[in-house]
């Protein structure tokens, strides 16, 4: 039994110390942020204060939940005007 115990202590300890390296990971493998973006000419097309604005309300909207490029979290709410259909896309 104390062998069980041991192993389950191994287990639970070698999944932490892998979860915290990928999160490291993670961390600082992530893209940069752009500070602005300008045309070939140099006239600014957005600010490094509007993109941050932009990201602030997106995650204030429920960031993932209100879908992506990917999709995911696009059948779980709403991002265009409303429609005339109830509910979810496939019961229209």
């Amino acid at each position: 039994m104390k062998l069980k115990w041991i192993a389950f202590a191994l287990v639970i300890s070698a999944s932490c110390v892998v979860l915290l390296g990928v999160g490291v990971r993670i961390y600082q493998e992530a893209p940069p942020i752009a500070r602005a973006f300008v045309t070939p000419d140099s006239h600014l097309v957005v600010s490094g204060a509007d993109i941050e604005a932009g990201q602030n309300v997106w995650q204030s909207m429920g960031g993932m939940e209100m879908g992506s490029i990917w999709g995911h979290g696009s059948t779980s709410r709403s991002t265009g005007p409303p429609t005339r259909c109830t509910g979810s896309w496939w019961r229209c």
